[in-house]
């Protein structure tokens, strides 16, 4: 019990220290479930009854392995939240990205980055959830089918209010 409590106040300071938000763990739905061969995943809501998933891994990711880890967890995602002192990090990335690729393009808009946005390196990564699809959590699972295997049952679906 009392490494449960060490590890999520280990959670809180790096969330904190990495993207900024003074997030209060207040249920860990999913402790460190396994999204790779390398990487680890922990659900957790917070005091405010938010859903959050907070992702580490010892190999590089990028914004789109983010999102197919998030969907083939059986999440929707609300926000991919970026690095601390950067609220532009995927857009500044995309645009260096895009530029690279096309140097003498004079006027860039969010259509032309879409794709080089995802091209950004994101790890740790942390991400404001949705919605649980179905109600199940999926974990990586190299024996399965699938890949994939179910890790917990939790109903979850925010409604915004105003």
């Amino acid at each position: 019990m009392n490494d449960q409590i060490y590890d999520d106040m280990v959670l809180e300071r790096q969330i904190k220290a990495q993207f900024g938000l003074p997030l209060d763990v207040d249920n860990v739905i999913a402790r460190h479930f396994p999204i790779s061969r390398t990487g680890h995943a922990t659900l957790f809501l917070t005091s405010k009854k938010q859903l959050y998933l907070y992702i580490e891994s010892q190999s590089k990711l990028l914004l789109s392995d983010v999102q197919k880890i998030v969907t083939r967890a059986g999440l929707k995602a609300e926000m991919y939240v970026p690095p601390k002192g950067r609220p532009h990090y995927f857009d500044e990335i995309g645009t260096e990205k895009f530029r690279e690729v096309f140097p003498g393009r004079g006027h860039i808009n969010g259509d032309d980055i879409a794709f080089y946005r995802t091209l950004a390196p994101y790890n740790p990564a942390l991400i404001a959830i949705r919605e649980v699809r179905d109600g199940a959590i999926y974990q990586f699972d190299d024996d399965s089918r699938s890949g994939w295997r179910l890790t917990a049952k939790f109903a979850y679906r925010r409604i915004k209010t105003s």
